[in-house]
């Protein structure tokens, strides 16, 4: 099955790195029809991964009634205004990004009395069309984050298509490290083999466990 295909290569790729730490795998469920999903859900596999809020709202409570024990979590660009079903929906968010998303998530964390975990994106190829901080902007984020007594876990990058994403790895590593974060969301269905070898304490799957989204 794929994805205990997806399981074996992510723990020979751990055990390659010397590494005695979890990899949690992330199974993208994005644009997947329902069977896709329950196929997996019935295998075990308890942590998923959604882009929108909408999306997630439409099938992840009824899931969770059949499922009760399964997380799920934000990977995708989060606004301002959907932050509060996001926080009732989800256990953790990987793509905090901007100073205004962080305190409104800290106002509802007091509204609410939780918070899921939170992880901040980076920009680390800087394209002008994706989300996320710019490196060199990251530490004072951080810092405006931790002020706000937010339950910050890490980092998360998507590298550009078209370059190493080793280099892009390395980066988030250095990145997180320097601000004693040990959080690493990185590494996606072409790549996070290589991901888990510089760091990755969350991968995120989808095609090779699900098979190709048909979008139409």
């Amino acid at each position: 099955m794929p994805l205990d295909d997806v399981k074996q290569r992510i723990e020979a790729a751990r055990t390659a790195a010397g590494r005695t730490d979890p990899v949690h795998l992330i199974a993208v469920s994005k644009v997947q029809p329902d069977a896709r999903v329950t196929a997996v859900l019935d295998q075990g596999h308890r942590l998923y991964g959604e882009n929108k809020v909408q999306e997630a709202q439409g099938k992840w409570p009824a899931f969770r009634e059949t499922y009760p024990d399964t997380q799920v979590h934000l990977i995708g660009p989060l606004q301002s205004n959907k932050a509060r079903p996001a926080m009732q929906l989800f256990d953790a968010i990987h793509t905090l990004d901007r100073p205004k998303l962080a305190q409104r998530i800290a106002d509802l964390a007091q509204e609410l009395g939780h918070c899921p975990e939170l992880f901040i994106q980076v920009n680390t190829g800087e394209e002008p069309q994706k989300s996320g901080l710019a490196p060199a902007d990251l530490d004072a984020f951080v810092a405006e984050v931790r002020s706000l007594d937010l339950p910050l876990t890490g980092l998360m990058c998507i590298p550009p298509a078209e370059e190493a994403p080793s280099l892009h790895f390395a980066l988030l590593a250095k990145l997180a490290k320097r601000n004693g974060l040990t959080g690493l969301s990185m590494g996606m269905s072409g790549d996070f083999e290589e991901a888990v070898r510089f760091g990755a304490t969350h991968v995120r799957v989808g095609s090779a466990i699900f098979g190709e989204r048909d979008y139409g």
